[in-house]
């Protein structure tokens, strides 16, 4: 089997899109023997990126050449590409970041996509007008090039439903797998380095992502209002335009002192970080899975999150969910689940056990089981 793969995001995106596609493919090979797997994206991507796919015989990257301008490389991963999946002999194509290109299915090459979200769909708010216009249309069309759909939560499925024709019973749900790094131990000294570097409270309640709307920051800042005045909070994320909201609720209510924002962390000081603080705040209104839960519970943290999406689905019982505008909810969680608080460690240890279920290997061989229920429906 001859698997093609659209690898713009596995080479271009950090996180997010494209760790769920190096890490993907990097655990087939040892789910089934024999594939051969071929990364297509309009370039090389960052070279940091392209490092952390582990290349070997069968699996490798390819690019086209000549292209110069960006709209030519956009038309090649829309277009021009089937021409040379036809070419390669590719027995399925998959599209990592819940797209397919035009043709595909007049060509005859069976397509599988995995979808992570309909957020533009579900709340437009968050997004431009013409940019809802573009992904509806990609969303659209998606949902005709493709024979299977890999939804990763029940929530995402649900969605699709919602706002696309396409047969039930041709979604299956395959959880987001993540990377294992998290679990790893830490030492004394690497703590006590980064905490120097970052100027790191003693103690702080910590959240990591986009600082935008959607992962509604503020209900957490508006929380350490009613918190012990040595409890801080650390948040780790690009800036948006929503963060100057945020600071400036910082800067009225007295909180400068006790909210500390953090960017371009690199992923070996982010393992210390999580490590280094008391509990984890993921008050997002809207996701389509939630991997920093994950790394957060790997990280041996409990989890507060917000209800709503499908946060309860990454993390589990064993986390703590309030309503996405619930201040007093927020705080009386994080209070339950800073150092001594009652039941804490059991809450960890049961999130541990939940997350077993999202192991690399697990969600490859679910994957490969996909790809031959493409082939067979083919047949």
């Amino acid at each position: 089997m001859i698997v093609g793969f659209d690898a713009k995001r596995v080479l271009r995106n950090g996180t997010g899109l494209g760790s769920y596609g190096r890490t993907l493919v990097n655990s087939l090979p040892a789910a089934e023997g024999g594939m051969e797997l071929l990364l297509y994206a309009p370039d090389e991507g960052r070279d940091d990126l392209r490092r952390q796919v582990q290349l070997r015989p069968g699996v490798r990257i390819v690019c086209p050449e000549g292209l110069r301008f960006r709209l030519q490389r956009d038309w090649w991963r829309s277009h021009g590409i089937v021409k040379q999946l036809k070419s390669d002999g590719v027995s399925l194509y998959h599209g990592l970041s819940g797209e397919l290109p035009f043709g595909l299915r007049a060509a005859g090459i069976p397509g599988i996509v995995t979808i992570h979200d309909l957020i533009f769909l579900r709340h437009p708010e968050y997004y431009n007008w013409i940019d809802v216009q573009i992904y509806k249309r990609k969303f659209l069309h998606t949902l005709r090039e493709a024979d299977r759909i890999i939804a990763i939560s029940e929530c995402t499925k649900r969605d699709i439903l919602h706002y696309g024709s396409f047969p039930a019973d041709r979604i299956d749900v395959v959880y987001q797998s993540c990377s294992q790094r998290f679990r790893q131990p830490v030492s004394e000294a690497a703590l006590r380095e980064v905490a120097s570097r970052y100027r790191l409270p003693q103690r702080y309640v910590l959240n990591v992502g986009t600082i935008e709307e959607r992962k509604n920051v503020l209900l957490a800042v508006r929380a350490l209002q009613q918190l012990p005045q040595d409890v801080h909070l650390v948040v780790v994320g690009r800036r948006t335009r929503y963060a100057d909201r945020v600071q400036k609720y910082i800067e009225s209510h007295g909180l400068a002192g006790r909210v500390s924002f953090l960017h371009g962390v690199p992923d070996a000081h982010l393992y210390a970080i999580y490590r280094g603080a008391e509990c984890f705040v993921y008050p997002s209104r809207y996701e389509g899975f939630g991997i920093p839960v994950i790394e957060a519970i790997q990280s041996g943290l409990p989890v507060v999150a917000c209800t709503g999406s499908c946060l309860e689905e990454a993390g589990g019982d064993s986390c703590l969910y309030v309503a996405p505008d619930d201040v007093g909810g927020m705080a009386a969680a994080i209070g339950h689940s800073l150092q001594g608080s009652e039941g804490r460690e059991q809450r960890v240890a049961a999130g541990l056990a939940y997350i077993a279920r999202f192991e690399n290997s697990d969600i490859a061989a679910q994957v490969v089981e996909e790809y031959h229920k493409v082939l067979r429906g083919r047949q």
